[in-house]
């Protein structure tokens, strides 16, 4: 009998946990070797666990699927994650797969072929929701860009903040720059990441100076 694909579920809700838990349970190629119900949770059992497979809720208290899943991948480069989501808006799908997520699964999504996802995750295959797949394929193909200068969508304020940042100044020195509190800051950082759709504020940086937003 061939070795089991080990399984992390990750999910704030115990009834999604333990309905996709009984469910694998039934099936004689998986094993669930954790269930964790916040982001922290997730990375100390991944490193205890180094599974096959993550599966990631990306709404939760304390740390977010998006930050689990990027630290996870430190962790254990070697685990696939599949995100399981009720979200598909753009703000959701491009920072989970620029982290490192494999799949993007919403939850309607029937168990037969939650577990195909995961199968084909473990062989390194990835599985995207038809909607989640089209937003991929029109912001590869551009189709949502018009030719627009990429940082239109962002405010003035944002763009102050995205200089800083590019610096290499942080949340607390943009804060005392601009004569504003912390958490806006971390609100301002929040949209700029979401609308240019990069996981963090290196890509952030890096991207501001590719663009010659700041300059040498």
């Amino acid at each position: 009998m061939s070795t089991p694909i080990t399984v992390l579920l990750v999910d704030d809700h115990e009834v999604v946990r333990s309905g996709v838990s009984a469910f694998l349970a039934s099936q004689p190629d998986f094993e669930v070797v954790g269930e964790a119900k916040s982001g922290t949770e997730a990375v100390e059992l991944a490193k205890k666990t180094v599974p096959d497979v993550v599966l990631m809720d990306l709404v939760m208290a304390k740390m977010d699927g998006v930050e689990a899943t990027r630290q996870v991948k430190a962790v254990s480069p070697r685990t696939k994650i599949v995100v399981l989501t009720s979200y598909h808006q753009d703000e959701y799908i491009f920072p989970a797969l620029q982290a490192g997520a494999i799949s993007y699964i919403l939850k309607d999504v029937k168990m037969d072929e939650l577990a195909d996802a995961l199968r084909r995750a473990s062989q390194g295959e990835a599985t995207l929701h038809p909607r989640v797949a089209s937003r991929v394929i029109q912001e590869l193909h551009g189709a949502n860009r018009e030719e627009l200068n990429p940082f239109t969508e962002l405010t003035d304020r944002e763009m102050e903040v995205l200089k800083l940042i590019a610096k290499g100044k942080s949340n607390s020195e943009i804060a005392d720059g601009l004569v504003i509190s912390v958490n806006t800051v971390k609100g301002h950082v929040s949209n700029i990441l979401s609308k240019l759709h990069l996981a963090d504020r290196t890509q952030a940086a890096v991207y501001a100076w590719q663009q010659g937003i700041v300059r040498r």
